[in-house]
């Protein structure tokens, strides 16, 4: 009687890892190195994979312009607020629909020697009224709150998004275009990350 063949044992069909799976998303291989340089290889492999991601991040991170501080020594300029709704009209001059004067920096700046502005370059965050060449206005004194629109830095490059959070309670930064050409940014373990400021309005001009 011929015996039952041991199937035990051997490789696996459809075993091990599949490729593409890992952090490299390509097929790995074996090799040996030197004990002593295992820690080296480690580390270069790691930062390499960071750069990978930071690149993949690039197309996300709709970066920022020029940081520019406001002037501290400039006079205030004050102007009428219209206690009137118009629409697209022009308000009517009468001193008994003046509500108050107004400072435009006064209205925009809480604290001046904690804010600064940068040129919107990117449509990442248009659909909170961000638009390209915007001055947005960055408030460095105030703690970030998961919904606030905040200027972070990643690996070197800035962006504004809305901070948000993951599962995992790491952060996560949201665009607000809903085109799909813009996907929310999860901060990962070997990440540089840091919040600036909070984006607390913005300007623009039309003429």
């Amino acid at each position: 009687m011929v015996g039952k063949s041991n199937q035990s044992g051997g490789k696996r069909v459809g075993a091990g890892r599949k490729p593409g799976s890992g952090i490299y998303q390509e097929t790995t291989t074996v090799m040996r190195v030197p004990e002593s340089q295992k820690s080296v290889i480690s580390h270069f492999l790691t930062a390499y994979a960071n750069k990978q991601n930071t690149r993949q991040l690039n197309t996300n991170l709709d970066t920022v312009g020029e940081h520019i501080q406001p002037k501290l020594t400039a006079k205030p300029v004050y102007l009428n607020l219209y206690n009137t709704r118009v629409a697209a009209g022009f308000p009517s001059p009468a001193d008994d629909h003046i509500e108050k004067r107004l400072d435009p920096s006064e209205f925009l700046i809480d604290q001046a020697d904690a804010t600064f502005f940068v040129s919107i370059q990117g449509e990442s965050m248009i659909e909170t009224g961000l638009m390209p060449h915007d001055k947005a206005v960055v408030d460095r004194s105030k703690t970030p709150v998961i919904g606030d629109i905040v200027l972070a830095v990643i690996d070197g490059e800035f962006t504004i998004k809305t901070l948000s959070r993951q599962k995992n309670g790491n952060p996560r930064l949201l665009p607000a275009n809903a085109s799909g050409q813009y996907t929310p940014i999860d901060i990962q373990e070997g990440m540089q990350f840091e919040i600036w400021g909070v984006v607390t309005g913005s300007f623009r001009r039309f003429r």
